[in-house]
């Protein structure tokens, strides 16, 4: 007899439910897969406590026994240690009391492309082979988000055994994956695969998984089954709680039965109680065999955004010269002067204004704030960056949604200095997704799909723009990063200062078969110190010899240098007025006179470049 034997005399099988829960009670904190071995006796107790409860089928402690999760804690060398003591631990407890069923969970989460499917499957086959190489009656693959992984697997798995396979996914909202697809269809997919119980765990509570639960008919050869975990969870004293009792499992019992399944057991947050709940409810309770499936809601089709605001940046600049100006909001609350240099730029002709994220990693005023209050009071066009660092991916996605509400249209997707350089080194640097990533997450807002795969009922129309750092040794491993970003999504780029004619002369040359546009960035110096700073502590930038000589004839006198600085970049711009359509000024130190000359200049150098084409026509 077999997990499918019994599943084929009408029985309903009952797992077992959390392990971290129960080893979180017992104050570990560490890697739960490594105490296989060195609390061995925990885990069997786990293992005991559960079948006890009712459980007819557990798990090996071994969800994130692979390589990838346990190189995190230096233990990637155990991998088969760990899995082998884990069956036996199991096995030893389960006697003839409970089939084992070997785990496997998911890898891949919320950001499904940090990790290479070559080195999932890398890591699955070398786990997998550890619990075959033991005496399982199953193996059980859980928790799996990215549809894709899973179903890559599970072929592998089938492949390799006979053994009964629970094939489980974790939704990101009712009736859905994270990529949209529909729960009933990555059922058919999972059973065509060869999955012989299909299922859903993690993530949900017995409400929204029975919920999902009402659109998904009865598989023709699978069997279905469901893991909730025991509610959701609250965050106290540093750690998750889960408060729901086991009564409540006990009431939703034959909630899962009459939704047809047929493997019933928990996850997060659930005991040995809440197993037991389940247990004696479904006590020689027969299972369905047929079932009314409720009509599923297909969700509304995103619609258009009503304001699609102003032609994006990235157009313009394919068509005619544009010119941006970066002013870094303040760092203190008096916002005067800053809005002075903003009406100033604006009256020079700028196209926008760019404001950086909090820039070498200091804090200032809010650049969304900031840039909302000079669209509106000035009128002139804000282009907001981004960074990674600040914002795990919650706030990153609410800030993409307040920029859109507030007809924000122009986005510069960065990486950000890490905190380590600013005001506060000690601060979290959050980086959850790199400038790659975040640029697709702002295209797919576009498509009017959020980073969690939910409509979002209107598309956004965010012109996204990339980073370019074209101050390096090698000029085509930059121009590598630019053409990844392409593939991103990325619309334009905004280059770093450049300081020499030659270096504009190389960017240009490396640069000329792409198809999207770039600013290249001209900064004016402001002195000798502020020109010897760049070339010796700035990494990729070096100023030629004659360029800090120049500035270096006016060390003592700062009004005059500054002068030499915008004649320095003025001769910058008659270079690369020719060379790019895009001008991008950066203004030193709030000093916004001398990128309104340089703007000026830039603009009336392009009309007269206009002037004698026309005349030589």
């Amino acid at each position: 007899m077999g997990i499918l034997d019994d599943l084929k005399q009408d029985k309903i099988l009952i797992g077992d439910g959390a392990m971290g829960t129960l080893l979180h009670s017992y104050g570990s904190d560490w890697c739960f897969e490594e105490l296989n071995l060195s609390h061995s006796d925990q885990i069997f107790n786990i293992h005991r406590a559960y079948i006890e409860a009712g459980a007819n089928i557990i798990q090996t402690n071994t969800y994130a026994a692979n390589y990838i999760k346990l190189e995190r804690y230096g233990l990637q060398d155990q991998v088969k240690e760990i899995n082998t003591a884990a069956v036996r631990l199991a096995k030893k407890a389960a006697g003839d009391h409970a089939y084992v069923v070997g785990t496997i969970g998911g890898i891949r989460g919320i950001k499904p492309h940090t990790i290479t499917m070559d080195e999932i499957k890398r890591t699955f086959r070398e786990q997998l082979y550890c619990l075959l190489s033991e005496d399982l009656d199953g193996i059980l693959l859980e928790t799996f988000y990215d549809l894709e992984e899973l179903e890559t697997v599970l072929s592998i798995a089938r492949k390799e055994t006979s053994l009964p396979i629970i094939a489980q996914v974790s939704l990101e909202e009712t009736g859905y994956l994270q990529n949209r697809t529909h729960i009933t269809e990555a059922f058919t997919r999972l059973e065509e695969q060869g999955a012989d119980i299909i299922g859903i765990n993690c993530r949900l509570g017995p409400y929204h998984m029975l919920s999902t639960l009402e659109e998904v008919p009865l598989p023709k050869q699978a069997y279905l089954s469901a893991y909730p975990n025991a509610s959701l969870p609250s965050y106290v004293d540093g750690k998750l709680q889960y408060e729901s009792d086991a009564d409540y499992f006990k009431e939703c019992a034959r909630s899962f039965r009459e939704q047809g399944i047929r493997l019933l057991g928990g996850c997060c947050g659930t005991t040995p109680a809440h197993i037991e709940a389940f247990a004696n409810e479904l006590e020689s309770v027969q299972p369905i065999t047929e079932k009314e499936v409720k009509k599923r809601q297909t969700p509304q089709a995103a619609v258009q955004s009503v304001d699609p605001g102003p032609p994006p940046l990235h157009e313009k600049i394919k068509k005619e010269q544009s010119i941006i100006v970066e002013l870094d909001p303040p760092r203190k609350l008096d916002t005067t002067r800053y809005m002075e240099g903003a009406k100033a730029l604006k009256d020079a002709g700028i196209d926008a204004i760019t404001l950086a994220d909090n820039s070498l990693a200091s804090p200032r005023i809010c650049n969304t704030a900031v840039g909302s209050i000079v669209k509106e009071q000035i009128g002139l066009r804000p282009l907001i960056h981004i960074t990674c660092r600040d914002r795990n991916l919650i706030g990153l996605q609410s800030h993409i949604m307040g920029l859109h509400t507030l007809g924000i249209r122009d986005i510069l997707a960065v990486t950000g200095d890490p905190t380590k350089v600013g005001d506060f080194p000690g601060a979290s640097s959050v980086y959850d997704v790199t400038s790659f990533e975040l640029i697709k997450i702002i295209k797919q807002f576009n498509q009017g799909i959020s980073l969690s795969g939910k409509e979002l009922d209107q598309k956004t129309n965010f012109s996204v723009g990339a980073a370019f750092n074209p101050n390096v040794r090698y000029i085509d491993k930059a121009v590598e990063r630019l053409e990844k970003k392409i593939e991103s999504g990325a619309d334009y780029f905004i280059s770093q200062p450049v300081f020499s004619k030659e270096k504009l002369l190389e960017i240009h040359e490396a640069v000329k078969h792409l198809d999207v546009p770039i600013y290249i960035g001209i900064m004016p110096l402001t002195s000798s110190k502020n020109a010897d700073f760049l070339h010796h502590e700035v990494p990729g930038i070096k100023l030629s010899p004659e360029v800090r000589e120049r500035m270096a004839r006016y060390k003592d006198d700062r009004q005059r240098a500054s002068k030499e600085g915008v004649e320095i970049a003025k001769s910058l711009l008659d270079t690369a007025i020719g060379l790019f359509n895009g001008i991008y000024l950066v203004t030193p130190f709030m000093r916004y006179s001398m990128t309104v000359e340089l703007a000026r200049y830039a603009r009336n150098h392009h009309l007269n470049q206009s002037s004698r084409r026309l005349q030589n026509v």
